[in-house]
Order: C-alpha cells, then sequence, then structure tokens
C-alpha cells in the first residue's frame, strides 16, 4: 500500500474546528513524533552499522573517525586557585570564572601561576 492511501484512510481531526491553542497543541505533538521518529531510525542505523563493523573486527568509531580518547597528553595546569588547590586552570581556552573573579580583585595572572 502506497504512503498516500495509508494516510488517506487515517482517521483525521477536523482542522477547521479546532481552536488555536488546539492546533499549536497538535503541531507541537507532530513535531516531536517526528523527532522521535528520526531519533529511533538513527538509533537504528548506528545498531546496524556498529554490528557490520563488530563482524568484520572493528568498532564503528574506528571506521567513522568519531572522536574517541585523546591520544595526546592533556595540558598540564599553570594556574591555580589561592585558597582551593583543586581549582586549576591550564591558561587554554576561557578563563574560569573563578580566575575573572581573581583578576577582578586586583591579583593578577602572575600571583596565580603554579
Amino acid at each position: 500500500m502506497e504512503l498516500h492511501d495509508r494516510i488517506s484512510q487515517m482517521p483525521r481531526p477536523d482542522l477547521g474546528q479546532m481552536s488555536l491553542d488546539e492546533l499549536k497543541v497538535l503541531q507541537k505533538e507532530v513535531g516531536i513524533a517526528i523527532d522521535t521518529y528520526r531519533d529511533r531510525q538513527r538509533e537504528e542505523a548506528r545498531r546496524v552499522l556498529e554490528e557490520k563493523a563488530r563482524e568484520m573486527g572493528f568498532k564503528l568509531d574506528e571506521l567513522s573517525g568519531s572522536p574517541g580518547k585523546r591520544k595526546g597528553k592533556s595540558s598540564p595546569a599553570r594556574y591555580r586557585h589561592p585558597e582551593n588547590p583543586a581549582m586549576t586552570w591550564t591558561g587554554r581556552g576561557r578563563r574560569p570564572n573563578w580566575v575573572l573573579a581573581e583578576l577582578e580583585e586586583g591579583r593578577t595572572l602572575e600571583e596565580l601561576k603554579i
């Protein structure tokens, strides 16, 4: 049976008789149904691909180039919170809030260096 035939046989609400709020609820429910359908399809595709990769002696991540565990060393911490030594920063990327707070209090990055 073709898609058009299946759809034409489905019971349909009378959209012309629905209020705006009812139509918005219906629209939201359809959007959720579409998203969950895509999620189910994506998961099924992943399952099939992982199974095939496993049959051939691989992991799917190895074949797809997806980022797995980093192979290089992580950067060492270069800055440490003066009162809480567990809070550190490598000096790379965005400054953590604790660094910004210390700088606002008048400290310099040099004072926070390990």
